[in-house]
Formats: structure tokens, sequence, C-alpha cells
């Protein structure tokens, strides 16, 4: 198979491995069910947006920091 896509045998294992790899994750238990894997991505989903809300409250923060400062330099 290597030979017909012009590679070496080492370079294809190398990425059959590197797949299979990002296919299983090591801390992922494969005994999760469907519903508990989606109970866990709801639940980091809504930690995720928790945190961009408030990464943008602390960038409005700072936008008008620096506006203000801006025209006391002036």
């Amino acid at each position: 198979m290597a030979a017909d896509l012009g590679i070496t045998a080492e370079s294809l294992r190398t990425w059959v491995r590197k797949d299979e790899a990002q296919a299983a994750p090591e801390g992922r238990d494969r005994g999760v069910s469907a519903a508990e894997e989606l109970a866990r991505l709801r639940a980091e989903n809504a930690r995720l947006l928790k945190a961009e809300q408030e990464w943008q409250l602390e960038r409005e923060i700072l936008r008008r920091a620096a506006a203000y400062f801006a025209r006391e330099v002036k």
C-alpha cells in the first residue's frame, strides 16, 4: 500500500498510529454511554459559554478603560 502511495512503509505506519490515537483518546472511558457523553458535552458547553461571557465583559471593561485613559492623555 505504501508503494502505491509513493511513501515509505514507516511513514504509512506513523500515519496509521496517529489516526488510531486520535480515534480513541487516552483519557476517555470507552464504557461511557451516549447519554452520559451527551450530558458531559452539554455541561462543558455551558461552562465554555459562561467563560466566553466573562471574557467579553472583561474585554469591554478594558476597551472602555483604554478609551478613558486615551482621552486623558490628549
